[in-house]
């Protein structure tokens, strides 16, 4: 289920897992707009992401795009884009794709991430990354044929059209990241 669309502003939590439910990274951002790329969250610098044994705050500011419904091959990722002050600009996670779903009065984005990343550095250089963690996570995770397929195509579909510039990898993001500035800081809990 997509939300309806909520206040600008409001509470969006992230949870990924890995495969078979295995706790992975959570995070906190505030709900920006939704185009037709998908629903847009915002992290400002000083955000918050935790997974076991990990605490990460981020130094600068970031948006995160949830694929907007439709074709299920074609929403199997979670794509991250970072200010200019980072040494990334995009950062996708190949996922399964991710649901939204209610934690009280809270909307949550689930999705299983699935290892496999397509980065795009500060310098446009653009690679894959955990491609063994993959091959590892398929024997010891025991990632069913059907995913693995699935998670490959997703990889070579994102880094071809990170790679070539498409939107939503084209810049566009910077719209998103000056909703996030004029939001202006997170109030207090």
């Amino acid at each position: 289920m997509q939300p309806t669309e909520p206040a600008r502003g409001s509470l969006v939590r992230i949870e990924a897992t890995k495969w078979g439910s295995r706790p992975h990274w959570v995070y906190e951002g505030r709900w920006l707009g939704r185009d037709h790329h998908g629903d847009w969250v915002g992290f400002p610098a000083g955000s918050r992401f935790t997974r076991p044994g990990r605490d990460y705050t981020a130094p600068y500011d970031q948006v995160a795009l949830v694929p907007a419904p439709g074709p299920e091959a074609a929403r199997r990722f979670l794509a991250a884009f970072h200010a200019p002050a980072g040494p990334v600009e995009v950062y996708v996670d190949v996922t399964t794709p991710p649901t939204w779903e209610l934690d009280g009065a809270v909307p949550v984005v689930r999705a299983v991430d699935l290892d496999l990343d397509v980065v795009r550095g500060s310098t446009g250089r653009v690679w894959v990354d955990d491609e063994d963690e993959f091959a590892e996570h398929r024997v010891t995770l025991g990632y069913p044929d059907h995913l693995v397929a699935a998670a490959l195509a997703s990889c070579a579909r994102v880094e071809a059209a990170v790679r070539a510039g498409d939107p939503p990898y084209d810049g566009s993001h910077g719209a998103w990241l000056s909703v996030l500035a004029a939001l202006g800081p997170v109030p207090p809990a």
